[in-house]
C-alpha cells in the first residue's frame, strides 16, 4: 500500500493490483517489474474498468467492474496457465452477497475503517464515473448484514463510503434508520461519517438518529454556488434545492451535532475573481465545518471526458504519462469564458482565505457553538489541518513539479 511505503516487491505466484487514474502509471512501473520477474499481473479498479484496452497493454489480464463473482474464474485460469483478456465482473447481488473484507491485510495506519452498505448511483453527474462502473441501480446490503460487519470491528472509528448511505427511495431510507437503530440498541459506541445528497438535511428524525448513532459529519457534494455551472455537472437535486438554501441545509445538520464537510468544484466555465471571493466568504459565513476544494477534472468514462474530447479541450493527451496529472489539484482542460491562471489564483485564494488566521478561527469557533460537542470539533479541527496540510502539498507539487518522482510520492 504505497499510500505509506514503497513496493518491496515481495515474490508472488500472481499479483494483483488496483490503482485510480492519478497513479495508474505507477501501477504500470510495478506491474512491469513483476512482468520482468515472471510473476504474472491482473488489474482492476476504476480505471481498468473505463479503460481496459489500455490497461491491458501493461498487464497480463484485466477485471472489469465487481470483483467478487469472477474472480474465482481467473484464479481457475491462472492455475490452468490460461489467464489473459479482459474479465468482465458481473453485478453483484449485494443482498445474498456473503462476501467480506479482509482487514487483517490492512496497514494499521489508516484512523477510519471503511464499510460498504450498498453500490450503484440513479443520477449521471458530468464528472462523476461511479453510475457506469457500478451502474444506475441502488443496490444494497440488509441492514442485519451491515450489523454483523459493524459488530466485529474491534475500532471505534468507521467511513460508510457508499455514495450515498441514505440511498435514494423510502425503502433504503429505512434501511439506513435501521442501521442506526441497531447501533444504538447494540451499544457499538462507533464514531463514524457518510456521504448523503443534499436533502438528507430535509429528514428530522433520520438525523437524529444518525447523531445518537455516533454520526460526526457529513460529506456533502455542494459543488459550486453558481446555478449555471450546477446544470452543465447534471446536479438536478442541488437546482432543486437551490443554492438560496445551502445555509439551511447547514443549520440543520448542526442543529443535531452533525458537522458538514462540504465539497465544492472549481475550474467551470465562466468562474471570475468575485466568484472566489463570494464562494470564500460563504464558507466561512455558511458554517462549512471541513472544506474539500478540487479542480474540476474530466476522467475517464465520465460525461465531462466525453465533451471535452468531443470539443477538443484537453490540455493533456500523452498517455498513460499524462494520467498523473489527473488528480483534483490540476488544471487538464481549457476552460471557456476565463483563463488557466485566474482558475489556479482562485483555487489558492480561497484556500488560503479559509485557512488564515483570524477566518480559520472563526470557523473552528463556529463549529463549537454550534455543534456543541468538544469532540467533535476536536475531530472537525483535525481533519481540517489534514486538508491544510494537503492543500499545501498540493501547491508545492504544482509549483515545482521536478522536485517529485513516481516511486513513493502518492
Amino acid at each position: 500500500d504505497e499510500n505509506f511505503e514503497p513496493c518491496a516487491y515481495p515474490e508472488a505466484d500472481l499479483v494483483g493490483i488496483t490503482a485510480f487514474t492519478s497513479s495508474i502509471g505507477r501501477a504500470y512501473e510495478i506491474a512491469a517489474e513483476y512482468r520482468r520477474r515472471g510473476s504474472p499481473v491482473v488489474m482492476g479498479g476504476i480505471h481498468a474498468s473505463m479503460l481496459p484496452d489500455e490497461v491491458i497493454r501493461y498487464a497480463d489480464a484485466v477485471v472489469t467492474g465487481e470483483i467478487e463473482e469472477i474472480w474465482p474464474t481467473v484464479l481457475r485460469d491462472f492455475e490452468e496457465g490460461r489467464m489473459s483478456g479482459v474479465y468482465k465482473g458481473p453485478v453483484v447481488d449485494l443482498e445474498t452477497s456473503t462476501v467480506t473484507p479482509r482487514r487483517d491485510l490492512l496497514h494499521p495506519g489508516y484512523q477510519w475503517e471503511s464499510v460498504q452498505t450498498s453500490r450503484g448511483c440513479p443520477f449521471d453527474c458530468s464528472f462523476c464515473c461511479v453510475s457506469r462502473y457500478l451502474g444506475r441501480t441502488y443496490r444494497q446490503r440488509s441492514a442485519e448484514s451491515v450489523l454483523e460487519e459493524l459488530a466485529g470491528i474491534e475500532r471505534r472509528n468507521i467511513f460508510f463510503l457508499d455514495d450515498n448511505l441514505i440511498g435514494y427511495s423510502e425503502a433504503s431510507r429505512e434501511r439506513a434508520m435501521r442501521i442506526f437503530d441497531g447501533m444504538i440498541d447494540r451499544r457499538m459506541n462507533k464514531r463514524w461519517w457518510m456521504q448523503a445528497s443534499i436533502n438528507v438535511a430535509d429528514d428530522d428524525l433520520l438525523l437524529e438518529k444518525a447523531a445518537r448513532s455516533g454520526c460526526t459529519h457529513v460529506f456533502i457534494g455542494f459543488e459550486t454556488t453558481h446555478p449555471e455551472s450546477l446544470k452543465s455537472m447534471h446536479k438536478g437535486i442541488n437546482l432543486k434545492i437551490g443554492v438560496e438554501n445551502y445555509r439551511a441545509v447547514i443549520r440543520k445538520l448542526h442543529s443535531h451535532g452533525i458537522g458538514v464537510l462540504g465539497a465544492f468544484i472549481v475550474g467551470n466555465d465562466g468562474e471570475s475573481p468575485d466568484y472566489y471571493r463570494t464562494l470564500a466568504d460563504f464558507i466561512v459565513s455558511a458554517g462549512v465545518d471541513i472544506v474539500q476544494i478540487s479542480i474540476l477534472t474530466p476522467l475517464p468514462g465520465t460525461t465531462l471526458m466525453d465533451k471535452m474530447e468531443s470539443e477538443d479541450r484537453l490540455i493533456y493527451r500523452h498517455f498513460p504519462e499524462d494520467w498523473e496529472k489527473f488528480r483534483f489539484s490540476h488544471l487538464t482542460h481549457r476552460p471557456e469564458s476565463t483563463t488557466i491562471d485566474t482558475i489556479y489564483t482562485g483555487n489558492n485564494y480561497i484556500k488560503k482565505y479559509i485557512y488564515s488566521y483570524p477566518k480559520y478561527t472563526f470557523r473552528m469557533l463556529k463549529s463549537l457553538v454550534r455543534i456543541r460537542n468538544i469532540r467533535t470539533v476536536y475531530l472537525i479541527w483535525k481533519l481540517n489541518q489534514s486538508m491544510k496540510k494537503a492543500w499545501k502539498f498540493a501547491h508545492y507539487r504544482n509549483t515545482y513539479p521536478d522536485s517529485f518522482s513516481s516511486e513513493g510520492t502518492t
